[in-house]
């Protein structure tokens, strides 16, 4: 079986390429370098001609707050490319397995969200990762919509990183503590998006649509903070020596960020038989492989 990656440089086909290689799973992995995803002509028969089995489309401009003054970009990477991406795994008669994120709710729901929630963005890249969502299904009623949230790894940049970096340097951190989410380690998002494959090989119908997975527990920023510093202690590492708590509105941001990121993962574990592992195990692999070898 040979599988295209989209994303290269992520964090998401970073953990996929490293579980391939543990399963002899043969990727095809594109970057911009392989394929310039902000020219639309380019991308339909690129992928048609990769000659591959199935295509998990991990690519996005993430830039959360850079994407409310570069709104053209942000929807041509995160909505535009993966329609088209998803027009031709149609033709192909392939899976495909699209990374959506928490970012496409408001936050403003008070209970963990659910698969079928009114989609409510309030940012320029909610707003366009919500409308990929609303094309590949349009175009491609068998693609699967694999929403996750919170994404760390010991690869690219994420909160776990920074937080490791800023408490070997300061004495004292602030942290958001009134947004709530599950973390979830980019790890366990590539054995799921493995399994879909698997399963959508047999059966496409079985996993068309939109799935949540994130990690199993919620917490806050601050939780996840606390958590990080606690684990790496324990390892030996520098921490703070105080963490400080703060709102929001004391950490103010280009874009408003989801004071509720809760997902409810029900659907994926009982109807896929995927399980959601608790965030801490992933946390704690990836503060050991940080430690073992630190990435940039």
């Amino acid at each position: 079986m040979k599988i295209l990656v989209l994303g290269k440089s992520g964090q998401v086909a970073s953990a996929l390429a490293a579980l391939a290689e543990q399963r002899g799973i043969t990727l095809v992995v594109w970057g911009r370098n392989e394929l310039n995803l902000l020219v639309s002509r380019d991308i339909y028969p690129a992928v048609m001609s990769s000659g591959v089995n199935a295509i998990i489309n991990a690519a996005a401009y993430t830039a959360v707050d850079k994407a409310e003054s570069e709104p053209e970009t942000t929807l041509q990477l995160n909505a535009v490319a993966p329609a088209l991406i998803a027009e031709a795994a149609r033709d192909m008669g392939v899976p495909f397995v699209h990374i959506s994120t928490d970012y496409v709710f408001s936050g403003d729901k008070r209970e963990p969200y659910a698969e079928d929630d009114q989609v409510d963005p309030v940012s320029v890249y909610g707003r366009t990762k919500a409308e990929a969502e609303r094309r590949i299904l349009a175009i491609y009623s068998e693609a699967t919509i694999l929403r996750t949230a919170w994404v760390f790894y010991e690869h690219g940049g994420n909160f776990v990183k920074t937080m490791l970096r800023l408490g070997g340097e300061r004495t004292e951190l602030n942290v958001v503590g009134d947004q709530h989410g599950n973390p979830t380690y980019a790890g366990e998002i590539a054995v799921a998006c493995f399994r879909i494959v698997d399963i959508a090989l047999l059966d496409r119908k079985k996993t068309a649509g939109i799935f949540h997975f994130a990690g199993s527990g919620y917490t806050t920023w601050y939780g996840f903070a606390e958590a990080i510093f606690s684990e790496a202690q324990k390892k030996g590492c520098k921490v703070p020596e105080r963490l400080v708590q703060i709102s929001s509105i004391e950490y103010p941001t280009p874009a408003r960020r989801p004071a509720n990121s809760r997902f409810n993962c029900d659907k994926i574990q009982n109807l896929l038989g995927i399980d959601v592992p608790d965030w801490r195990v992933g946390l704690t692999q990836c503060i050991d492989r940080l430690i073992k070898s630190p990435n940039p």
